[in-house]
């Protein structure tokens, strides 16, 4: 007796769930960022609790406003920024964590 052969079944891919533009526009030199993933683990492999995790000083720009009147905004959506650890006000929209700071907050560009 020959078995039928079940077909392979194709891998279930995973999608990320990718921060789309908020329906917020920040004003003057105001800019969004969404915050990078706190780190899980230490270099040496420990496990950080939730309690100890450092805020993350890296994000993603999401919008940022139309600058001043003399001074245009440098920094666009998609750039990766680097920030200060206590920086910006933090908002929820739509589920999900942003940083609002002004422009001046942000220390560098990657």
């Amino acid at each position: 007796m020959a078995k039928a052969s079940k077909p392979a079944a194709a891998p279930v891919q995973v999608k990320e769930k990718v921060a789309s533009k908020p329906a917020i526009t920040p004003l003057h030199d105001r800019v969004i960022v969404k915050p990078a993933a706190a780190e899980e683990k230490s270099a040496g492999g420990i496990i950080i609790p939730d309690t100890a995790k450092e805020k993350p000083q890296r994000g993603i720009v999401i919008a940022a406003g139309p600058g001043k009147k003399d001074e245009p905004v440098t920094v666009k959506t998609g750039d990766t920024v680097l920030y200060g650890k206590y920086a910006g006000t933090e908002i929820t929209l739509e589920g999900l964590e942003y940083l609002i700071m002004r422009e001046s907050d942000i220390l560098a560009i990657v």
